[in-house]
């Protein structure tokens, strides 16, 4: 990584589309050429920059991390910085993020000391860009934490889209407050990107608005295929199951090259499960949204009583990211929940603080939990888009979920899986994981449906394409109302 006047450039492999010629079908895949070919000519001696506030431990960098891949691979320019920030700085970010999601968070208010707190710590990063950035230019800006870069970079380029990963179907009051917040950040860039249509806001003009939902990428080292005895290798060398053979504990990384996995996770539980246990899995960050918590408690309450499982709520190293100061005292209400389990439910049940020294070696080991997986479970409490819903599906795994934000656009319940009414329901939860757990062969068809799913609607192809439209009117419509 290098630095690029106070902010960090993030390198990316390059990576090129042909790949998914035999992964979606043949008419997808021949749009998908055309599409690389128009944007080769359109995208000729322009800079695509994208920016966000970390390089690691979200979804939103990883999905940049292949996209940018991708957008290389197809000789165009695209570059990736990430902005740098201070605990007060990500201590506000972290209440938009949260309110925007309807939730309360730290109880703090988007106030006067916060909007000062915000626009102090961007300033230098919009000068450093500024400084940076030509006209031909095409900026995209990423959440609540670039908002207010806005300004600036529409001072240099016409060609700013700012690409809002978070929402709510149903704003309340605290939603409303974020955006009254951001409007007037948000409002003057060129276009805004939403994840669903019920995200966008009230305020916002309505021409400017895109709908362009998330996706995974097939062959990232999270999500391409791994064979059992690498799933039982990387899991038991990670520490994460015991009983297990060790003898092919290796990976493939993103260019190409083998590695081994040296690191091992911080394990919270009373002796390890084994590789011959039934788990259930449920992976996100720390955070009250995902509602860790919950899950911990449903699951000592209305799964193990009734079936011979295991649960692992597994998660990154908290230190390890930077744009979420809330991390560690979730992971501690989480070691707490497990504390107070009855004992018989606390041998059931383990945490998982997985190594982020190697992102690769990180993504290689949730790939290897989700596939070990018989269930895989993210009873979030709010969510934007569930990019761990969408890389269990891929793994042809039978996911529980809520019927909250994006999720619900990616699971058609009781066919690609099962959602959940109430997300705060820990009896419909524990119901939901115990009917897949007793019918396995019920769970292997859901699985195979939801590998479908994806297939046809949630792969790296379909995003690049709503890009590529959406950058290609931006320019048609600037060069419209040059020569106007």
């Amino acid at each position: 990584m290098a630095i690029v006047s106070g902010l960090l450039e993030v390198e990316t492999a390059t990576m090129s589309l042909t790949r998914f010629q035999n992964v979606i079908t043949a008419d997808q895949y021949q749009r998908l050429m055309a599409t690389v070919n128009e944007a080769q000519l359109l995208f000729a001696g322009r800079t695509i920059w994208n920016v966000n506030s970390t390089a690691s431990g979200g979804g939103v960098a990883e999905m940049l991390r292949s996209l940018i891949a991708y957008i290389k691979g197809a000789d165009l320019d695209d570059r990736w910085l990430v902005i740098p920030g201070n605990p007060d700085f990500f201590r506000v970010t972290k209440r938009m993020h949260n309110h925007l999601h309807g939730d309360a968070g730290d109880g703090g208010s988007l106030d006067e000391a916060a909007r000062r707190t915000y626009e102090d710590a961007l300033r230098p990063s919009a000068e450093a860009l500024a400084e940076h950035v030509s006209p031909r230019d095409i900026m995209l800006l990423h959440d609540p934490q670039t908002a207010g870069l806005i300004a600036a970079m529409t001072e240099v380029t016409p060609y700013v889209v700012w690409r809002c990963h978070v929402g709510l179907d149903m704003p309340n009051d605290l939603a409303r407050e974020a955006w009254k917040f951001l409007l007037p950040y948000v409002t003057p860039a060129n276009a805004y990107v939403f994840s669903r249509a019920d995200f966008a806001w009230e305020g916002l003009e309505r021409s400017k608005i895109w709908v362009i939902p998330p996706s995974i990428d097939a062959f990232s080292t999270k999500n391409r295929e791994l064979s059992h005895d690498q799933v039982e290798s990387i899991l038991t060398v990670a520490g994460i199951l015991g009983r297990g053979s060790t003898s092919s504990a290796r990976f493939q990384r993103d260019d190409g090259t083998e590695a081994p996995v040296l690191h091992r996770a911080r394990m919270v539980e009373v002796s390890p499960a084994t590789i011959a246990d039934r788990l259930v899995v449920q992976v996100s960050r720390w955070d009250h949204l995902k509602d860790p918590v919950g899950v911990i408690r449903g699951f000592a309450a209305h799964v193990s009583p009734y079936v011979d499982a295991h649960l692992i709520v597994a998660g990154p190293a908290v230190d390890a990211v930077a744009d979420d100061p809330e991390g560690r005292q979730v992971l501690e209400e989480s070691v707490q929940a497990w504390n107070a389990l009855p004992p018989a439910a606390r041998r059931s049940v383990h945490l998982a603080i997985l190594p982020m020294t190697d992102t690769e070696e990180n993504a290689a080991i949730v790939n290897a939990l989700q596939r070990h997986a018989e269930v895989v479970v993210q009873k979030s409490l709010a969510e934007g888009f569930g990019l761990t819903v969408a890389e269990a599906m891929w793994k042809d795994r039978p996911v529980v979920a809520s019927r909250i934000g994006g999720i619900q656009d990616q699971i058609d319940d009781g066919r690609t899986g099962l959602l959940l009414k109430d997300p705060r329901d820990l009896g419909e939860y524990g119901r939901a994981v115990v009917s897949l757990l007793e019918d396995p062969a019920r769970a292997r068809r859901i699985g195979e449906a939801a590998r479908e799913q994806v297939r046809n609607y949630f792969l790296g192809p379909r995003h690049l394409m709503q890009y590529a439209q959406l950058l290609q009117d931006l320019i048609s419509s600037s060069v419209e109302g040059a020569v106007s």
